[in-house]
């Protein structure tokens, strides 16, 4: 019998071999007795499919266990949704690189039957957030487990901006802006920008300036639990933006205070049991294999 007997389904909706993984992840499930449960947009894509339904929000509420069809874009934006409910997410990788999603879609029941027997790998990451106050009034919050990006917006300019981490002043900068991500996220945008890759099992953040005025500001890691504030300098002649994961995007001001911090909970992820982070990044970055005498 299955350790999972709910199954939410959560995925992209731009391809139509999405679609196509997805109904043969319905079959599995269905022939598995287990029953899946759809997001409201995906279960309007497939139409004369006779399953349960929910909104993105309240999937949690009617599933002990949610998949993702898509890319890292797919399960981040998933992830958000259900982050305060205590479920495991899985991933079918139907994106590029893949770092969130394990599961090959030509290989479903191969892959999926050991995880269903309770044969897996779990592992706990967190998630951080943004607060802005505006002469000390909320204008705008998010969430992410990736990164939180302070950028231009559509502007060309750079930013100027005080950088406090614990109330202790570290900086003004002068910059493309700052991200800070999690270990999740350091193999993502943070990594681009020359970030260091950081273990998942790391209890940390990495700030990372975008292209500084002063070659000598470099990443800087600190502890997850850390306090970090952004004031946004008055000179500055634009309105940034601190975007949450590459897909939320909330508008700040000059004089803004930015107020990011770990978020309370975790997100549960399920792996294959021969996951191997290592291994992950050779894959995923092209590192070389084999040994060398």
């Amino acid at each position: 019998m299955s350790v999972f007997r709910r199954v939410g389904i959560i995925a992209r909706l731009d391809k139509p071999q999405i679609l196509d993984t997805v109904k043969k992840l319905m079959e599995y499930l269905i022939n598995k007795d287990i029953a899946p449960v759809l997001e409201d947009q995906l279960a309007t894509m497939m139409p004369g499919i006779k399953v349960s339904s929910s909104p993105l929000k309240e999937l949690g509420d009617h599933c002990d266990l949610v998949m993702v069809v898509g890319g890292d874009g797919s399960f981040l934006g998933a992830a958000r949704a259900i982050c305060n409910y205590d479920i495991p997410v899985l991933g079918i990788n139907r994106g590029t690189l893949g770092f969130l999603t394990d599961i090959s879609p030509h290989n479903l029941q191969e892959e999926l039957d050991p995880i269903f027997r309770g044969e897996y790998h779990e592992e706990k990451r967190f998630m951080i957030e943004a607060k802005i106050k505006r002469q000390n009034r909320p204008s705008g919050e998010g969430i992410a487990l990736n990164d939180l990006v302070l950028h231009p917006g559509k502007s060309a300019r750079m930013i100027r901006f005080d950088l406090f981490i614990d109330d202790q002043f570290v900086m003004n900068q002068k910059s493309d802006g700052l991200i800070v991500a999690t270990p999740t996220g350091s193999t993502a945008y943070a990594l681009s920008a020359g970030g260091p890759i950081m273990l998942p099992k790391l209890d940390a953040l990495v700030l990372v300036p975008m292209h500084p005025h002063t070659l000598s500001n470099r990443p800087i890691v600190i502890d997850a639990n850390a306090r970090i504030r952004i004031v946004v300098c008055e000179s500055n002649l634009t309105y940034p933006s601190v975007s949450c994961d590459g897909q939320l995007n909330i508008t700040a001001a000059p004089g803004d205070e930015i107020y990011i911090s770990k978020k309370a909970g975790n997100i549960r992820l399920i792996h294959p049991k021969n996951h191997d982070f290592y291994n992950v990044c050779r894959d995923k970055l092209g590192w070389q294999t084999g040994y060398r005498n």
